[in-house]
């Protein structure tokens, strides 16, 4: 009885010397000196490890040292800017390394072990399906309308250089994302239900719109397409796609046994999409009557906004 209490007098002082924990990341401090005691369970005997603790020590770690991968992307001029590869936290790694720590005391510094994470779409792949245009289509807008131009212009933008992988589909609400505030969109005219209102990305569906004809160009598979409940003026009759975030939505399928790149551009009332792919595509385009390119009258909603519906 007496040598198991000496035995376990003689480990909590051991585990009272152990120095705090320096977490690295290539040479430079991530975190303030942990301390061991955090993350063990006071009792004698062997040191238990709080996976509680650990996991959000390892949330606190990854938050400082993981980064996203950058696609290859094509520049204003067609040329490829090279992918940039990511980071991920090895947390299988930093635990034996933490557990090495914690029992055995190896070592009071660690070095974050990450795992190289790879982007979606890397240069050989975007240069292979930049050559070849399979499908295209433009459409015009009135410039004088500041806010709808500038949702026009965010949504076009976060569809350019946007990948299709074989069998792949598509979704506008998901490549473009919510439209916030946050995220720089405007307040301008939406249809609903034949009336028009004011809300938050109005004019984005000029954008949908112009996509949808493209791709029908390009031959690819409509899954999910919705008209507007009164026809608008950028498009031919039948030929839009209307979407809202909690509504519906633009979906299509790259039917190809290529991958296809939508490349868009809008500026100084213009929206262009193009659909570009690999030499090699088996081709199955289809005909689409092209926009008119007369722009409609400006209409007053109220004394701040007009718009070009």
């Amino acid at each position: 009885m007496g040598w198991n209490w000496l035995l376990g007098m003689l480990l909590i002082v051991q585990q009272s010397i152990y120095p705090n924990l320096i977490i690295e990341h290539q040479g430079e401090r991530v975190l303030s000196e942990v301390s061991r005691d955090n993350y063990i369970y006071k009792m004698p005997g062997i040191p238990l490890v709080n996976d509680e603790q650990l996991e959000q020590l390892m949330d606190e770690v990854a938050k400082k040292v993981e980064r996203e991968p950058v696609n290859a992307t094509l520049d204003g001029y067609g040329k490829v800017i090279p992918e940039v590869p990511g980071n991920k936290l090895d947390r299988l790694a930093f635990r034996q390394l933490f557990y090495g720590y914690i029992i055995e005391g190896t070592s009071s510094t660690i070095e974050v072990p990450l795992r190289k994470v790879y982007p979606r779409v890397d240069s050989e792949v975007l240069s292979s399906i930049k050559g070849r245009l399979i499908g295209q289509y433009t459409t015009y807008y009135n410039k004088r309308n500041k806010n709808r131009s500038s949702n026009i212009v965010l949504s076009a933008h976060a569809l350019n250089n946007y990948v299709v992988f074989p069998g792949e589909r598509f979704s506008f609400n998901f490549a473009v994302g919510e439209r916030t505030r946050q995220k720089g969109y405007l307040r301008a005219p939406v249809i609903v239900r034949g009336e028009l209102y004011e809300d938050i990305g109005g004019g984005i569906c000029q954008v949908s719109s112009t996509l949808f004809n493209a791709v029908d160009r390009a031959g690819l598979t409509i899954v999910e397409r919705f008209s507007h409940s009164r026809s608008v003026h950028y498009v031919p009759s039948g030929r839009d796609a209307t979407v809202s975030w909690y509504g519906p939505d633009f979906v299509f399928e790259n039917p190809y046994d290529h991958p296809i790149l939508i490349r868009t551009y809008a500026n100084a009332g213009q929206v262009s999409v193009s659909i570009t792919s690999s030499e090699l595509v088996a081709l199955e385009p289809r005909e689409v009557p092209g926009a008119s390119k007369e722009l409609p009258e400006e209409v007053k909603l109220d004394e701040r906004n007009t718009i070009g519906e």
